[in-house]
């Protein structure tokens, strides 16, 4: 099984910006350590690909519909 890199958008920067739009959240079953706060897609993309893991993209709650229902 390979290991899984999690990761999500920033909340903080807006599409066509020049910054790196993802931070990684979490990294299960693989002994690699991250040294940068942010990254761009090709980045995660080219790392997961160096160690063999696979990527999964987090939602983000405040986009989906339980987020909207009120209680």
């Amino acid at each position: 099984m390979p290991g899984k890199i999690f990761y999500r958008e920033r909340r903080k920067v807006e599409k066509g910006e020049k910054k790196a739009r993802f931070t990684v959240a979490a990294v299960s079953d693989l002994d690699i350590d991250f040294i940068a706060e942010h990254y761009k897609r090709h980045e995660l993309e080219q790392i997961a690909g160096e160690v063999g893991a696979e990527l999964v993209l987090i939602d983000d709650v405040k986009e989906t519909e339980i987020y909207k229902e009120k209680p």
